[in-house]
């Protein structure tokens, strides 16, 4: 079964950084398009960050643009998630997924829902 393991989620004050990162678990995700989704308490999972299997092309949601970084490394077959300038808003369950690669552009909105992780926490307090 694919799947994706998150960890270095955890508790921050506002203005602080975190590193996520996804690993994957009985499968190698070096040559797949690979998506970071967030899910705050009461509200829907949005889409946060892609990056394509190349790492050519990289997406960001507005609201974290010049604050997240993500990134490859497939000597360690993980993508990472640097997270900087932390808001309260930000906390929230950070998941990622196989997303679509599409002539070398990650499309954030078709995610292989089969691949979710079971996320970690992301808490950022005032």
């Amino acid at each position: 079964q694919v799947q994706l393991v998150e960890s270095g989620g955890g508790m921050v004050e506002s203005g602080g950084s975190l590193r996520l990162s996804c690993a994957a678990s009985g499968f190698n995700l070096e040559h797949l398009a690979i998506g970071w989704f967030r899910q705050a308490p009461g509200k829907g999972r949005e889409g946060v960050s892609c990056i394509s299997s190349s790492a050519d092309f990289t997406y960001y949601l507005d609201s974290v643009k010049g604050r997240f970084t993500i990134s490859r490394d497939n000597a360690q077959k993980k993508v990472h998630l640097q997270m900087n300038g932390l808001k309260p808003e930000g906390t929230a369950v950070y998941f990622c997924a196989i997303v679509a690669d599409f002539q070398d552009r990650c499309e954030i909105g078709a995610v292989d829902r089969d691949s979710w992780g079971q996320g970690t926490q992301v808490t950022v307090s005032s």
